[in-house]
């Protein structure tokens, strides 16, 4: 038997002996129910595990779901300091409400001077066409410029098969996008620019007087823990709607993305959470600090040294399947003093019936210094002897 084998055998039954102690009923996880959409995905927000999919990389036109990138761009602007709730900006004659007839509006007039704060609630709550293009001549100067800026977004978020074409998502050449895609955007602006989120579970916006609902109808549904996040609809994309919602510590975001109606994309979604929340749980299996095992190590000033997680370890796992998670543990390297607090000597795998789940690094918890000269001599001598 080598070291590392050794070493990882006598950890993992740690491992093992940890989760075993946690008593759960094992569940039955039935297969996801029929969405009738297009495509669709269901991410754990934690831990960007999908859940369930069809088509999530399958290209579509992102109609208003485009407005999310344009919001995460301002509220990482307003958080940077960039710009401010309290600027006004000047309506230019592109921005016009008139320029988009029959479409979604903030209804802003030219020359009329209107706050950062009513632009961005207009664009997340009234899903202003409008609004997106003041707020993109702002930010950028131009629209075709903000463009650029949304692609570069999207590029340092890892949305391979997204481009931009527009602030708003009204149909353009080469503005496509995927369910996968979107629901990663969605999870960005949840863990990025929070208080920009807080807005989205906002029911309601008045602006001039006119008064306007957010049309994400499950913010009202009772059954359902809803707080964000934005419909769209063209003729060529269908009706489509991002959705977070929570349930204890588990956090999940559907995306619906060409359901036949209103009601349809809000039914689909809502089946979507109802399975996820039902037969899906999102767990801390190991928390920062906390020690997996002592293994030995040589040449140092102590005989022992304790490793673990050098951070909170999130996994998402179907309800009542907690005791079988196993934990396999492999050392990269022989311990030898001098080691410092934190260092990464290994990783730890998890899996369920045989399924990779997870990965962590294994560190070291405490700092041990090298030995006196003596004590690294019989180390050495021993080490001869030892397997290990």
């Amino acid at each position: 038997m080598t070291k590392c084998r050794r070493i990882a055998s006598i950890v993992s039954s740690v491992g093992i002996l940890l989760f075993s102690s946690v008593a759960a009923a094992q569940s039955v996880v039935p297969p996801v129910p029929n969405v009738n959409a297009r495509a669709y995905v269901m991410m754990d927000y934690a831990t960007g595990r999908i859940i369930a999919s069809e088509n999530a990389d399958e290209l579509h036109g992102p109609a208003s779901l485009t407005k999310i990138m344009t919001s995460y761009i301002i509220g990482t602007e307003l958080q940077n300091g960039n710009i401010s709730d309290t600027d006004m900006v000047t309506v230019s004659r592109n921005a016009w409400a008139r320029n988009f007839p029959g479409s979604s509006l903030m209804f802003i007039e030219v020359g009329r001077e209107v706050s950062v704060r009513d632009l961005n609630y207009g664009i997340i709550i009234a899903s202003g066409n409008d609004a997106c293009v003041a707020m993109a001549e702002h930010i950028a100067g131009t629209e075709d410029a903000f463009a650029d800026l949304m692609n570069a977004y999207a590029d340092q978020l890892g949305l391979t098969n997204t481009t931009f074409a527009n602030s708003h998502g009204l149909p353009a050449d080469n503005q496509r996008t995927t369910a996968r895609d979107m629901a990663v955007l969605a999870q960005a602006l949840i863990r990025d620019v929070p208080a920009e989120y807080e807005i989205y579970k906002e029911r309601e916006f008045t602006f001039n007087g006119i008064r306007q609902y957010n049309r994400n109808s499950l913010l009202w549904d009772r059954s359902l823990n809803v707080d964000g996040i934005k419909t769209g609809f063209t003729t060529e994309s269908g009706y489509s709607l991002v959705t977070s919602a929570t349930e204890g510590d588990t956090r999940l975001i559907t995306v619906v993305m060409g359901a036949a109606s209103e009601a349809a994309r809000a039914a689909e979604t809502k089946k979507l959470l109802n399975y996820g929340f039902r037969f899906f749980e999102t767990i801390t299996a190991y928390t920062e600090g906390e020690a997996l095992a002592s293994q030995r190590i040589w040449g140092g000033s102590a005989d022992e040294i304790s490793l673990g997680a050098g951070a909170d370890v999130v996994v998402t796992l179907p309800r009542g399947q907690r005791q079988n998670l196993r934990a396999n543990f492999v050392l990269d390297q022989t311990l030898e003093a001098p080691l410092s607090a934190g260092q990464v000597v290994g990783t730890v795998n998890l899996t369920l019936d045989g399924e990779d789940i997870a990965s962590f690094p294994l560190v070291t918890l405490q700092e041990v210094a090298q030995g006196g000269f003596f004590k690294r001599i019989i180390d050495s001598i021993k080490q001869s002897f030892s397997d290990e």
